[in-house]
């Protein structure tokens, strides 16, 4: 699919819009198989045990599905002023799939720690992504929420992974929090778009 631009700061373009809102909810539907895997499998693992080979495949796989998504999400709504944006995300991504790929190989404790600092860092770029696209694309409210919610999970995170209780739990709950966030927004994408059909 060709890059899509907006032309106008207060009115999506149908493309867009909808290429967006499938993409979110490619993503709802990505969060709660991870979470649906992660509960099955992985969910009593905590921060002193070594996670399993499941374990370590789903903890490798979640940043990794995030950098595909972001690059989709470029070709979808992508502007000028947020390429910087996306490649900073994209290569944080990467960054944080190639620490999880050495981190499956200590501790859950570890890959706590890197999973925390990616949710902080990926979770102020996609905070002012959206605070930057709601003049543009619009319905952006439940992506501020959700950068916020991220950068203070990162934290948590992080705190978390000297806790010798903590475990993939707390990830997964996460993740489900991130679906529910993502499906909000596909559904004030939807609504934006009706409302804009109406008034053209």
């Amino acid at each position: 699919m060709t890059q899509t631009t907006v032309p106008s700061r207060t009115t999506p373009t149908t493309t867009t819009s909808s290429g967006l809102r499938s993409l979110y909810l490619i993503r709802v539907a990505f969060s709660l198989i991870w979470v649906a895997l992660v509960g099955t499998t992985s969910a009593s693992l905590v921060a002193t045990d070594r996670p399993t080979a499941t374990a370590a495949v789903l903890l490798v796989v979640y940043p990794l599905w995030d950098v595909i998504a972001t690059l989709l999400e470029r070709r979808l709504a992508g502007t000028a002023s947020e390429d910087r944006a996306r490649t900073a995300n994209m290569a944080l991504g990467l960054a944080a799939t190639a620490g999880m790929i050495i981190a499956v190989f200590s501790t859950i404790g570890t890959t706590l720690l890197v999973f925390g600092i990616w949710a902080l860092l990926s979770g102020a770029i996609q905070l002012t992504m959206a605070i930057r696209r709601r003049h543009t694309v619009g319905a952006q409210w439940p992506m501020v929420i959700s950068g916020g919610l991220s950068v203070l999970a990162g934290l948590s995170f992080a705190a978390m992974s000297a806790s010798d209780t903590s475990g993939l739990s707390s990830v997964a709950g996460y993740s489900a929090f991130g679906a529910f966030w993502f499906l909000v927004s596909a559904v004030a994408l939807t609504i934006r778009t009706r409302r804009a059909k109406r008034h053209a």
